[in-house]
């Protein structure tokens, strides 16, 4: 008989996160599966950060919005569409995936993502995202 799925909260080093592969059982493994969600969710929130930079069209943590991230020439409209079509997807990919390990009800694993957004999105997003913050996002955590 399968074993059942956790559908509350729990707190337990022992936790199958998104793979029947990645299971943890111990200490180590499980501090370095919250240490891997950590790192997801700021790089969530830094892919975030730079399809909004690709669809202002400015570089990232550059100047002023008069620097164009990709240059006005023909075909560059294409190559911008494409690029911020590709950093859609692959946000998009990373919520989900998140999503899906927050629904793991691990405890420890909740709270590791809502560290890794909360730090990502002060060291990425603070300062002058604060307008469009969650604008087209994918995900709810954003």
């Amino acid at each position: 008989m399968p074993k059942m799925m956790h559908m509350t909260f729990y707190w337990s080093r022992q936790v199958t996160l998104l793979f029947t592969s990645w299971r943890t059982d111990s200490w180590p493994s499980y501090a370095l599966t919250l240490l891997a969600c950590v790192l997801a969710s700021a790089f969530y929130q830094y892919l975030e950060y730079v399809r909004y930079r690709v669809r202002r069209g400015r570089k990232p943590r550059e100047g002023t919005a008069e620097e164009p991230f990709l240059l006005r020439s023909k075909g560059a409209g294409m190559v911008g569409k494409i690029a911020g079509g590709v950093l859609f997807g692959l946000s998009s990919l990373l919520g989900y995936l998140l999503m899906l390990a927050v629904m793991s009800f691990n405890g420890g694993v909740f709270l590791a993502v809502i560290l890794g957004l909360t730090v990502g999105y002060l060291v990425f997003r603070g300062e002058d995202d604060d307008q469009t913050a969650g604008l087209n996002s994918t995900c709810a955590c954003a």
